[in-house]
């Protein structure tokens, strides 16, 4: 599955860290039944790895891939857990070429111009902006749409549902990537019927 495939399933991208593996299969039904197709499981959790390999095994019709995935190691554990992508907080010349060697499409993190050049001379067009308020939110992917006009984003990192039209309305952001609609504490009290109405509510949002 190539990046702009990816970019493309969902306006929204849940980031999501999982702490019980047991709650992987009701997330991702609440999440598909709320319109929402695609899982950015991180691994920041020991559990976030065997929650993809759940999820992939049990609802292949969900596209989960793996976030904060920082080296080759990451690359390798992602793709055997059967993670269709890789999103990384950052982007180095060693995870692209590990992601190339392990066949599996790596959607990398980036903040400043040099990295957008990076990933550019390295024939990769999709990127997620992160940290994304941080970073310069807004004013730095309109910046970035002159000199990089073949780049698309995935902001992450600040957005919420005040400011997902904000990006989303912009030509070089296909998607944004977010927590609010995925709420920890949703998922601890098995509340994935929020989950779901929270899903639907964003999706109503945008413009």
């Amino acid at each position: 599955m190539e990046a702009k495939d990816i970019m493309g399933i969902s306006p929204i991208v849940p980031v999501i860290a999982i702490d019980d593996e047991k709650d992987a299969l009701p997330l991702a039904r609440a999440l598909s039944a709320g319109g929402v197709n695609v899982m950015e499981i991180t691994l920041r959790t020991p559990a976030g790895l065997k929650a993809v390999e759940i999820i992939s095994k049990e609802m292949p019709s969900m596209n989960v891939g793996t976030g904060t995935v920082c080296n080759e190691e990451d690359i390798i554990a992602s793709k055997k857990a059967g993670a269709k992508f890789a999103f990384s907080p950052g982007i180095s010349q060693e995870l692209i070429d590990a992601a190339k060697k392990h066949e599996i499409t790596l959607i990398p993190g980036v903040a400043t111009a040099s990295e957008v050049m990076l990933a550019q001379n390295n024939g990769i067009f999709y990127c997620k902006l992160f940290p994304a308020t941080i970073a310069g939110g807004v004013d730095i992917l309109k910046a970035f749409s002159g000199p990089f006009s073949k780049m698309n984003f995935c902001p992450t990192g600040g957005v919420k549902l005040e400011n997902l039209n904000e990006f989303l309305n912009l030509k070089n952001v296909m998607c944004a990537g977010g927590t609010w609609f995925v709420p920890k504490d949703a998922i601890t009290n098995n509340d994935f019927d929020k989950i779901t109405k929270l899903c639907i509510e964003a999706l109503d949002s945008i413009d």
